[in-house]
C-alpha cells in the first residue's frame, strides 16, 4: 500500500507505525493533541516536577518490548522493586490486603478468615458476575469490606454489574495458609503479580516513545472530523483532507464511530452502550522528600475522594527536584454510572484535604506545585453490556476495512506493552490484507 494512515499518536499508534516502518512503509500519523504520546505522555512543570498521565510503569516480561523500550531511552532506565499498600479507616495495610491482614481489628480478621474458609469449602458456586467471583475467592466479609468498596470508587459501578473478562493475573486467589500467615505475622512474602518494573531515568514514562517519533510522518494538532470508508477519505477540523488505502485507528470507539459516514443504526446503538470511566488527575509537589515510600496506594473509604495515589518521585528521583516528593491522585467518575458531582478544578483542594486526613501530608507541609487534568477516557468498564455491544462495533469496523488497536480501540483492559503490540498487530493485518489483494 502506498498510503497507510494511523489515527492517534499514543502507544498503540506508534506500535502500528513501528511495524510499518520495519516493513519499509512510512505511514502518516495524525494526532489531535499538540503533543504525542496519548495517555503515555509525560510533562515537565516548574519548579522541576515531572508527571505522567496516570501511573505508568513497564513490567512486561516480553523481551522484545523490553529491548525496544530500553533502546528508546538509550538504556537509561531504573529497575525498581514494586511497593504497594492500602489505606482503610486509618490502617495502612500491605498489598495484597487479603494476605496482609496483620494489625487490623481482631474481630474483623476473625470474620474475614471464617468467611474465607467457608468460601473454600462450600462447594462450587455459580459465577455470573464479578461480585460472585469475589465472594467465591475471598469470602463475603473481605469481599464486601475491601474490593467491592474499591470497585465503586475505581470502576464507578457495582461488582455485580461487571464480568470477570478483565481479571487475568490482576486479582490473586490466595491459599488458606497465605491468609492465615498474613493474619498472624507482619512479615509475609510479596505475592503481587508485579515484583519489579522498569521506568525511564529522566523525563517520565513518555520517554519510552522517543525512538519511534521519527518513524511515521507525524502531524500533531489534526483532529479528524469525518471518515468516508467507501471513498477512503479523511477530513480534519483544520480543513485538511487526506486519502488512504489502509486505515488504522487507536481512537476510542465512542469517538470513532460518529465520524464514519453511513454507520448503521444498530452499530450506533451498540457503541452508546460501551462504558468507560473518566478521571480527574490531581498533581501535587511537596517540599519534603519522604511523603511515602510506596509507588501506589489504594484507598477504600468512601469519604476519601480518590481511589489511588501514586508517587512519581519513587518511580525516578529525577521526577522531582532534590529533596522533594510528588503525589498524583486519581478521582474516577463515569457518564453512565457516576457523573462528576463538582467541577474538576474543585478537586485540587478536596484531594489535598483528604491526603492530610490520611496523615501522608502534615499540616505544615509546603505545597510547591498543584494542578489538575480531566481525562475523559480512563478505564474500560467491563459491564454486562460490553461483550455483545463490542462484537457489533468491531464487526462493523472489520467490514468497513478499519483496523483498530489500543485500549480504547480494542476496548479492553490492556497494559502499555500490550497496547504497543496491538498496534503492531493492526498494522500487520493491513499489510496482510494488501498482500492478499495484490495476489
Amino acid at each position: 500500500m502506498s498510503r497507510i494512515v494511523i489515527l492517534g499518536a499514543g502507544m498503540s499508534g506508534f506500535g502500528a507505525a513501528h511495524r510499518l516502518h520495519s516493513q519499509g512503509v512510512k505511514p502518516v500519523l495524525y494526532e489531535k493533541s499538540p503533543f504525542h504520546g496519548g495517555h503515555t505522555a509525560s510533562f515537565q512543570f516548574e519548579p522541576g516536577f515531572t508527571f505522567d498521565i496516570g501511573p505508568h510503569v513497564s513490567f512486561t516480561k516480553n523481551p522484545y518490548i523490553q529491548e525496544l523500550f530500553a533502546k528508546s531511552v538509550n538504556g537509561e532506565y531504573e529497575t525498581v522493586r514494586y511497593n504497594l499498600n492500602n489505606y482503610w479507616q486509618g490502617y495502612w495495610i500491605a498489598h495484597p490486603a487479603h494476605c496482609k491482614l496483620f494489625g487490623l481489628p481482631p474481630q474483623l480478621i476473625v470474620e474475614i478468615v471464617k468467611d474465607f474458609v467457608a468460601s473454600q469449602y462450600s462447594g462450587e458456586r455459580a459465577i455470573n458476575n464479578y461480585e460472585d467471583w469475589l465472594i467465591a475467592s475471598y469470602g463475603e466479609k473481605f469481599a464486601r469490606t475491601f474490593p467491592m468498596e474499591y470497585n465503586l470508587k475505581y470502576w464507578t459501578t457495582d461488582a455485580r454489574n461487571m464480568t470477570t473478562d478483565w481479571l487475568g493475573p490482576r486479582m490473586y486467589r490466595p491459599k488458606l495458609e497465605e491468609v492465615l500467615f498474613g493474619a498472624v505475622s507482619p512479615v509475609t512474602p510479596n505475592i503481587h503479580y508485579v515484583q519489579e518494573f522498569r521506568y525511564p531515568r529522566r523525563n517520565g514514562f513518555g520517554s519510552y516513545l522517543n525512538m519511534f517519533v521519527s518513524e511515521p510522518d507525524l502531524h500533531l494538532g489534526h483532529q479528524v472530523t469525518r471518515i468516508d470508508p467507501k471513498k477512503k477519505i479523511l477530513e480534519f477540523a483544520n480543513g485538511r483532507q487526506d486519502v488512504y488505502e489502509g486505515l488504522i485507528s487507536s481512537l476510542p470507539l465512542p469517538d470513532l464511530i460518529p465520524l464514519i459516514e453511513g454507520v448503521p443504526s444498530d452499530v450506533v446503538d451498540a457503541v452508546n452502550l460501551l462504558a468507560c470511566s473518566s478521571c480527574v488527575l490531581v498533581n501535587i509537589g511537596v517540599d519534603r522528600d519522604d511523603v511515602s515510600d510506596a509507588h501506589v496506594s489504594y484507598f477504600y473509604d468512601r469519604d476519601i475522594c480518590f481511589s489511588r495515589l501514586n508517587f512519581p518521585h519513587n518511580m525516578s528521583r529525577n521526577n522531582v527536584p532534590p529533596g522533594k516528593s510528588s503525589i498524583q491522585a486519581e478521582v474516577y467518575y463515569s457518564r453512565k454510572y457516576k457523573p462528576l458531582d463538582r467541577q474538576p478544578a474543585d478537586y485540587v483542594d478536596l484531594v489535598l484535604a483528604d491526603i492530610r486526613k490520611t496523615g501522608l501530608l502534615r499540616p505544615d507541609d509546603r505545597i510547591l506545585y498543584s494542578d489538575y487534568s480531566d481525562v475523559p477516557y480512563a478505564n474500560v468498564i467491563f459491564d454486562l453490556d460490553r461483550g455483545k455491544a463490542l462484537a457489533t462495533v468491531h464487526g462493523y469496523l472489520d467490514d468497513a476495512g478499519i483496523a483498530y488497536c489500543g485500549r480504547y480501540g480494542r476496548w479492553g483492559y490492556i497494559w502499555t506493552d500490550e497496547a504497543f503490540v496491538s498496534g503492531e498487530e493492526a498494522a500487520q493485518q493491513v499489510l496482510d490484507k494488501d498482500l492478499v489483494t495484490r495476489r
